[in-house]
């Protein structure tokens, strides 16, 4: 149990650490993903740990968190004025 959370752990922090340095254009959906990803992380970790430990609670946890939290960050994108091009570095 122990190693399996570590290497859990060690694998969602090394593709975060990669994931964020993709590019450095304006991304105007980035609350969108973020929404998802986070709802749907939330959402599997409360899912598993209510009723009886299950697969099947969490990924339907996961499911509902990603499509609420998608939804929570797409209303903050559409509410943020659009991004500026300042030229940046050359």
């Amino acid at each position: 149990m122990q190693k399996n959370l570590i290497r859990t752990l060690l694998f969602f922090g090394i593709i975060g650490l990669f994931s964020g340095c993709a590019n450095n254009q304006a991304n105007p959906n980035s609350g969108a993903q973020t929404g998802a990803a986070a709802g749907a992380l939330t959402g599997a970790v409360i899912g598993y740990n209510s009723g009886s430990h299950s697969g099947t609670n969490a990924a339907v946890g996961a499911a509902v968190g990603a499509l609420a939290g998608g939804a929570l960050g797409n209303a903050v994108d559409n509410s943020n004025p659009p991004p500026q091009q300042t030229g940046g570095w050359q």
